[in-house]
């Protein structure tokens, strides 16, 4: 089971990298391609659009297929992909790899953590859950790292050679480890049912704005370390390092307290994550109280990780591949809206302890949506138990 479950973590760890390593390569890029930073920035919205996309899209291809089977031609997309961004030698090229190996994303981590829940006892699906995603939490503390400096020392299109073996590691790894899937009973109609009942889209929505008021803040986290905290510009490699040692730990956390108690674990973990938020807005002024806030942000932040996507699972009872991949296309959604709204604030003249602020707003809106959520839940079961009483004094 633990080979298994490690790798699909192994698949993780590739998507992960190649999501987040263009950041460090920016500079080269747009110097090799002969375009602009903000033109090569497109690089990274290209990816997330292509995985809200891609998300739903590719697991409604593969509803009748076996799992095994899907994430097995996910990690060839992904692939192929990277592929295409090594051998490229124009921007249009290289933006056509980022979207192709981003349709995989989405439907990688969802059907994967079906996957990964399936291969242990209910009692301990989260922390399943948590440690396929400990794949892309590794991805940033050494995925990312070490692909710029292949980028840096080796050129670019080095990088992505490198992600390309990681990806071919990954498909071995699925192909080897993971054990035989059934194929889905209820296929695309009994998947898209999922979405006819309203506790999932309140989770989707949980998702969306718990992880829009994290990326409020990372999003700006360099010009708020340099022009806040007085970092040099050097340091904020570092501190995204301590960044996602947060996100190892905080994932790894999530996961057990989830499987304890799921509800109550998704609302302590966005209060917290809206009181880190805050806090941070004060602490981001000072050089030792900002890094260890950027560690619990991190921390915070990928705490909720396990909960959010066990949560749509349960909403959606036995149709849980589409909507844990919509989960997926939230959280990249939660993304941009995060990002977008912090920028106007600074645009306005916010300045840049402001995107603190929004984030805790965008989190505690989405612990509104998780506490309504949960209250259906506790007002449908207790339906449920009158009804069970009045069909047992019917018979009595």
């Amino acid at each position: 089971m633990s080979a298994a479950l490690i790798a699909l973590a192994m698949g993780a760890f590739g998507i992960g990298t190649t999501e987040f390593v263009i950041v460090g390569l920016l500079p080269e890029v747009a110097l090799d391609l002969g375009v602009s930073i903000p033109d090569a920035g497109l690089l990274v919205s290209g990816y997330a659009l292509s995985v809200v996309v891609g998300a739903p899209l590719m697991t409604a291809l593969g509803s009748r297929l076996p799992r095994k089977t899907v994430l097995l031609a996910l990690m060839g997309v992904f692939v192929l992909g990277n592929v295409l961004c090594a051998v490229a030698d124009n921007y249009a090229l290289l933006m056509v790899g980022r979207a192709v190996a981003a349709l995989c994303h989405g439907a990688f981590f969802g059907i994967g953590s079906v996957v990964a829940a399936s291969l242990v006892r209910p009692e301990r699906q989260a922390g399943a859950i948590a440690l396929m995603f400990s794949g892309l939490t590794l991805a940033n503390v050494l995925g990312v790292p070490l692909g710029a400096f292949i980028g840096q020392a080796h050129g670019w299109r080095a990088t992505f050679w490198a992600v390309t073996a990681l990806g071919v590691l990954g498909l071995v790894g699925v192909a080897a480890l993971v054990p035989r899937q059934p194929r889905p009973t209820g296929g695309l109609r009994g998947e898209l049912a999922a979405f006819s009942r309203p506790l999932v889209w309140l989770s989707l929505l949980t998702t969306m704005l718990g992880f829009a008021g994290v990326f409020a803040s990372f999003t700006y986290l360099a010009p708020m370390m340099t022009g806040l905290a007085g970092f040099a510009p050097q340091s904020v490699a570092w501190l995204l390092v301590l960044f996602g040692v947060g996100l190892c730990v905080g994932n790894f956390l999530g996961g057990k307290a989830a499987d304890r108690a799921l509800m109550p674990t998704t609302y302590a973990v966005l209060g917290l994550l809206a009181v880190v938020l805050v806090v941070f807005a004060f602490t981001a002024s000072s050089p030792v109280p900002a890094a260890v806030t950027v560690f619990l942000l991190g921390a915070a932040g990928f705490a909720t990780v396990p909960a959010l996507q066990m949560r749509v699972m349960r909403t959606a009872e036995g149709a849980p591949a589409l909507a844990s991949a919509a989960n997926i296309a939230a959280f990249n959604l939660g993304n941009a809206l995060g990002a977008w709204l912090s920028g106007l604030a600074i645009d306005a003249g916010g300045g840049y302890a402001m995107p603190n602020f929004i984030g805790a707003a965008l989190v505690v809106t989405g612990l509104g949506a998780a506490a309504l959520s949960g209250l259906i839940d506790k007002r449908r079961l207790g339906q449920q138990g009158e009804t069970v009483k009045s069909n047992q004094t019917i018979s009595a």
